[in-house]
Formats: structure tokens, C-alpha cells, sequence
């Protein structure tokens, strides 16, 4: 992570050259699912990286592997964590580079 102030604001972003993906695998009507969702949106908001769900039952794929399991936050395709968001170990995986 790179931290530089410009107008008096610290701002931060990923080290150049590393982009991240996240993925929170959810379903409908799953509460804990919103809280990671809300999780999630508020870290990648932080550290500038782009994020997205994905219905586990709308692939049946997802559903064997996943279903069991959600939410379930993937960080670059692998699966980083499941049920909620560790905060600090999830920043950690954003931070590497």
C-alpha cells in the first residue's frame, strides 16, 4: 500500500502493478451475506480495489463448492475466507504485493 497526502488528504492505494479482484460469493436472503457485503465494501473502498458478488445459486458449480458456505470472500479467484470478514487478515491479503 502507498500512502500520499495531496490537498491536505491522506489518500492510499495499491502498490503499483498490483491489482486485486474481490469476489464475496452470497445468495439471497443470506443476513451474514450482507455483512460481509458491507464489510467488503467499506475496506475495498478504503484501499481502492475493485469488488463484486456473485449468487452462489446461479451456477451449479458455485453451489456444490460454496453453497455450504456462505458468504465466501474470494481475493483473486482463491478463496480467502468464508461466513465473515477478518478485517485485518483480509487487509493484509489486499496489502501483498
Amino acid at each position: 500500500m502507498v500512502a500520499f497526502r495531496a490537498a491536505g488528504v491522506l489518500h492510499c492505494r495499491p502498490r503499483l502493478g498490483v491489482v486485486h479482484q474481490v469476489t464475496v460469493m452470497t445468495r439471497a436472503g443470506c443476513h451474514l451475506c450482507e455483512v460481509a457485503e458491507a464489510d467488503v465494501a467499506r475496506i475495498c473502498g478504503e484501499l481502492g480495489v475493485a469488488w463484486e458478488t456473485a449468487d452462489v445459486d446461479s451456477d451449479p458449480e458455485w453451489r456444490a463448492e460454496y453453497g455450504d458456505q456462505v458468504p465466501v470472500i474470494l481475493v483473486d479467484g482463491a478463496e480467502h475466507g468464508y461466513w465473515r470478514v477478518e478485517e485485518d487478515r483480509f487487509r493484509r491479503a489486499l496489502d501483498h504485493s
